[in-house]
């Protein structure tokens, strides 16, 4: 993978700062452009799901729930760096962005140019959020740099070996004491209706989210890396998961 062309980064006085390092443009990864063209690369496709209701009844009106379990991680206001991984439909950017005080900043980084487009005009030139074209694989970041990663839905949307390097490069770019906070599938307890339901959805749809149901996350964390700690919890029947990995 190669590394991005990275926006202008703003610091939390509003100056600006030294961007990532500029490496040669991004191309669209395979994986992406094959599977999930319908859902995130497509101009039509921010048309479809760029709706907060709709949003929140793909995951069953848990919604609201999950994003505001990230911000609990968070020490509010947050006066750190704090990186997403991947635009994410809903007000997910923006609320995380309310969550910056004074000196906080908010960077996204994301491979795909119609969802830069669209978040940056959700944003609406928002002073302390910057916007970067990225492969989450391979981050033009320096290391220990935030004080948070968020990674909200994205790990299941990847094969194996891009989930290894997404995981591998949050680890990376966060601090020593900072920490790495994912929300994603998991699998349910067997009594859980919706088991059963999302199997063949997940399976149509969504061909790498049944990893997550196989696997647990901190599977995929580099065997170099010994975090201090690392903290799970489960949703709506233990059909979603928080990891919080501390670095």
């Amino acid at each position: 993978m190669t590394k991005a062309v990275a926006a202008r980064c703003i610091d939390g006085e509003g100056a600006a700062v030294p961007a990532p390092m500029i490496k040669a443009p991004v191309p669209m990864p395979r994986y992406l452009e094959q599977t999930y063209w319908w859902a995130y690369v497509h101009p039509n496709a921010v048309r479809v799901f760029e709706r907060q209701w709709l949003v929140n009844l793909i995951l069953w009106g848990n919604y609201n729930r999950l994003r505001d379990s990230v911000f609990g991680e968070l020490n509010v206001p947050v006066a750190g760096k704090v990186l997403q991984v991947a635009c994410v439909y809903g007000d997910f950017t923006e609320m995380l962005a309310r969550q910056l005080g004074p000196q906080g900043t908010l960077d996204v980084a994301d491979v795909a140019p119609v969802q830069i487009d669209n978040l940056k005009r959700k944003i609406n030139g928002h002073q302390r959020v910057a916007v970067h074209h990225q492969d989450s694989g391979d981050l033009a970041f320096a290391d220990a740099t935030y004080d948070y990663v968020v990674l909200f839905f994205l790990l299941h949307e990847m094969p194996e070996a891009v989930r290894a390097e997404t995981v591998a490069e949050a680890l990376r770019v966060v601090k020593p004491g900072g920490k790495v906070i994912i929300v994603d599938y998991h699998r349910p307890h067997w009594m859980n209706p919706f088991r059963y339901l999302m199997t063949p959805v997940l399976t149509w749809l969504e061909p790498f989210a049944m990893d997550l149901w196989r696997r647990e996350i901190a599977s995929w964390i580099p065997s170099a890396v010994k975090p201090f700690a690392l903290v799970k919890r489960s949703f709506f029947g233990g059909l979603y998961q928080k990891v919080v990995i501390t670095r």
